[in-house]
Parts: C-alpha cells; structure tokens; sequence
C-alpha cells in the first residue's frame, strides 16, 4: 500500500513527519486504516496505522488481528506488523514516532480519547489535520479499487431485477428489506453496506426512512434503496418501482426523475465541477410540476464508506476527476403521496463516466 501512503503526502503542504490514523473500538472504526494498510477483513479495534512520507506503513495490533495482518504483510513488502498486548501499545507507537516533530491526524475521524493519549505521550509534538489529504487521496480509486466497487455493486443489481418477483400483497417493508439482504448475501456480498430502506406508499416521501411493519397495498410506489459489501469496498443503489393499479402522478413524478438523471450524467468528466451534475438534475426538476422537491445533494463519492468522504451539491468545490466513484440519485418526494429516487454507482472516465449498477433505470409496474 505504498501507493496510497504516498498519495495522502502528496496532498499536504508542508508534509508532517508521520501520518497516524488510528481506530477506537466499534463503531468509531476510521475507513482510513483500512485504505493504508488493506487489510481484508477484521474489526482492527485500538489499531493504528503510521504512514510515513516514503510509502512505508507501520500496523500496530493485537494478537486477536495479527493472523490477518501478518497474511496481508507477505504480499507487500512496505507493510509492517507489529503485535502488541491489549491496551499497552504505548511503548511501540513511541518506538515508530520517535523524533517526529510534526505528525498528521485524521481529525474528522479520530476520537478524542486518542488525541488526548498521544497528547501525553508526546507532548512536544506539533498535531496537524490531515483529514483533507486522506479525503482526496481516497477520492480518486485505484482500479483493484474500481473492481472491488464494480463486484458490490453487481450483487445490488442483481436484486434490484429481483424485487419485482418478491412483491406480494400484504408483506411488511421489514420482510422485503430482509429478503433483498439474504438476496445479496446469496448472490455472494458479505453484508449490507447500511440499513436497507424499504418505503411503502407515503413513506417514500422520506428519504432516509426505516423500514417498519407497515404492510404493501395495491396502488402504492415503493422506493428501496440498498447495497452490499464486497471485500470491504461497498455499492449504493436506489430503484423505485410502482405496485397495482398505475398511478399518473407518480409515473410522471418518475418520468421527470429519470430525465433529470440522464441531464446529470451528461455534465460527468474529468475537469467538471461536481456541483454542475446537481444542477443539471435540479434544473430538470425545478422546470417540471414539482419544482422544489429535490431536497437533497444528488450525489456522494463511494469506496469504503458508503459516504466516503464527500457529497456534491449546489455549492460543491469538488472537481470531477478519473477514477472518482461516486453516485448520481436525483428523486422527487411528495408528502403524504410517496416518491420517487433513481440512484446510480459511477466511476469517471478519461472522456466520460461508466455504469457500475446495471439493473435498468425506467419505470416498471408491478402487477398486484
């Protein structure tokens, strides 16, 4: 992972003389150690990584990770792996930072009980933010990133085209959130890349709601959105689909949303800024019957997280770069009717941007 150490340098001026990124326990876990030091699986809990400005990472675990950490260490010759007791690391981490006068932190993501125990551990050290290089750094993939990004979402594609066939009168939003996660989980993710949405009817208004008991009816919209984890990387899918008898507004509602969709992906390129694909969409939208309805940016990048550092908005300073990933999901939410999101994995292109998610886009009602 020397690569990757090296690019987070890349983005700091002046570079510290270390970069440390550390995790707490579950769910305070910095996405960032798993991006400098790769390794596969494992919770990794009061870990460190150190990077230092040649590309070389030191890992600082327990003997509860060091299996996995030593497996990923024999395939890359700038990892180092050190195994230490529970809670007596300290003597290690001042053996690696010895003499460092400056070091980088993720402060977006670093807890406070470990600012205050490095603090005391080296209380003549200058602490710098390096959360904005770690984000620019794990901005733009690698293509062994592109690919894991491209498998996870394969497997929400694949139950995306599936959801049609699980729709019956009478489920809750819970079961068919369950079904679409064992669905993932067969098609061969190893989890849910977040709390699977499900919304029936009126619930589809809110677009970050949670699945309840509330049971499908015949003439109700449903909006699922939904993503799976492949060897830590993660997909972000949304598919709005319409049971029973067809409703006019919502199949227009839906219309507007997959033009205002198509408008933002056209603006996508390298040298773009990012806040022009929001409003190509909004543009669309604000010009339809349903002005104003948009409530949300229309997008946010994707990689270990499934908000990996960055949305874009009206006001977005991101500019598009190849190899960014990242979502485009446009929707309409109409209180006490329903609504409608399409929603998007994409990575950028030299001349373009290119589909992750395959599970096609237009309208598609359900017979009740």
């Amino acid at each position: 992972m020397r690569s990757r150490a090296q690019k987070v340098f890349q983005h700091l001026d002046p570079a510290p003389d270390a970069v440390v990124v550390a995790n707490s326990t579950e769910p305070h876990l910095d996405q960032s150690f798993f991006y400098l030091t790769n390794v596969p699986h494992g919770l990794f809990e009061d870990s460190l990584a150190i990077a230092h400005p040649d590309g070389e990472v030191d890992l600082i675990t327990i003997r509860l990770e060091e299996e996995t950490a030593r497996e990923t260490a024999k395939s890359d010759p700038h990892l180092k792996v050190h195994v230490v007791e529970r809670d007596s690391s300290d003597a290690t981490i001042q053996k690696l930072l010895q003499g460092a006068g400056t070091v980088g932190l993720n402060f977006h993501e670093l807890t406070h009980s470990w600012f205050v125990r490095l603090s005391s551990l080296f209380p003549d050290t200058k602490w710098t933010d390096a959360s904005a290089a770690i984000r620019s750094a794990r901005s733009v993939k690698e293509p062994a990133e592109v690919e894991l990004l491209r498998k996870a979402a394969q497997f929400g594609s694949e139950v995306a085209l599936e959801i049609p066939s699980l729709l019956r009168t009478g489920m809750t939003e819970l079961e068919l959130a369950a079904e679409m996660e064992h669905r993932m989980n067969l098609h061969g993710a190893s989890g849910r890349s977040f709390a699977t949405i499900v919304a029936f009817g009126p619930h589809g208004a809110e677009p970050h709601f949670e699945p309840t008991e509330s049971r499908l009816q015949p003439g109700q919209s449903i909006v699922c959105d939904f993503g799976a984890i492949h060897r830590r990387y993660v997909s972000d899918i949304t598919r709005s689909f319409h049971f029973g008898p067809r409703n006019d507004e919502l199949k227009a509602v839906h219309d507007t949303v997959e033009k205002a969709q198509t408008a933002a992906l056209e603006v996508i390129r390298p040298g773009a800024p990012a806040r022009d694909i929001h409003l190509a969409a909004a543009a669309v939208i604000d010009a339809s019957p349903w002005k104003g309805r948009l409530t949300h940016g229309v997008g946010h990048s994707i990689g270990l997280a499934v908000h990996d550092g960055w949305g874009y908005g009206a006001k977005a300073d991101d500019t598009v770069e190849e190899g960014m990933v990242f979502t485009v999901e446009p929707g309409i939410y109409l209180p006490g009717k329903g609504g409608v999101r399409i929603e998007d994995d994409v990575v950028v292109t030299k001349s373009g941007f290119e589909f992750l998610t395959t599970a096609p886009r237009s309208y598609l009602e359900v017979p009740a």
